[in-house]
């Protein structure tokens, strides 16, 4: 979104915008390094898109996906960041099998990994598990030099959990956090990162607690423009680590 968006593309230098297939992407430079601001637009398959996009067109030695999300874990509060040590697809599932008028059970449900292609991830139990894109050491470790540098909140490591729903069923939310260990979710990061790692790109994602359900953390706009600051001075921090 463009609240997500606009003060990165402020900081850039010499900015210059082009449309790419539908998407915006601006080129600049931070402290005379060249970075490109994607603005993905919402969800699994604009996110995925945009990052093709721009692997293909712009080569990038590395990918920092950021934004909003809504908290999963009870101990972060809005404002808070999480850095994603990795991310996963909470939207990828199969249900257990109840008859008409049963009604549904989200414990029943298993995790697919989509990225098997041989046989049916509904069918192969070996592909019941929920697959984990890690973050890339290098961008992870400029994330953890910056975190104490974050005033608003704590910058702290987790896992972020991306999916085209949003959940607002306390006791859905409470066992995506203790199964698989999920700090927030969003829309994008996880779809990201699954193309990023089909495309050898170091990748990290980055988001900030907008709002969250568990603790009755009530939605603040103000905490997209804080999360870009973090994106930058991790930005900063990472290209001093290169030069």
């Amino acid at each position: 979104m463009p609240v997500e968006t606009d003060a990165l593309v402020a900081a850039l230098t010499g900015a210059r915008e082009e449309q790419v297939q539908g998407w915006s992407f601006w080129s600049g430079t931070i402290d005379g390094h060249p970075v490109v601001v994607s603005k993905t637009l919402k969800g699994m398959t604009n996110a995925a898109a945009a990052t093709a996009l721009a692997i293909a067109r712009f080569h990038p030695a590395g990918i920092v996906n950021q934004g909003t999300a809504g908290g999963h874990d009870p101990a972060l509060h809005v404002g808070d960041i999480v850095i994603g040590a990795a991310s996963v697809n909470i939207g990828a599932f199969k249900t257990g099998t109840r008859p008409r008028g049963q009604g549904t059970n989200f414990d029943e449900w298993h995790p697919m990994d989509l990225i098997r292609t041989e046989g049916s991830a509904g069918q192969d139990p070996n592909a019941w598990v929920m697959r984990r894109f890690p973050a890339d050491a290098a961008l992870l470790a400029a994330a953890t030099r910056a975190a104490p540098r974050y005033a608003p909140g704590v910058a702290v490591e987790g896992v972020i959990g991306s999916s085209d729903v949003w959940n607002s069923e306390l006791d859905r939310i409470a066992r995506l956090h203790d199964t698989y260990g999920t700090s927030v979710e969003e829309m994008e990061t996880a779809a990201a990162a699954q193309v990023a790692a089909a495309s050898g790109v170091p990748f990290l994602g980055i988001r900030v607690l907008s709002n969250n359900i568990t603790n009755d953390g009530a939605y603040s706009a103000a905490s997209a423009a804080a999360c870009q600051r973090f994106v930058l001075d991790v930005v900063r921090e990472y290209l001093r680590g290169k030069n």
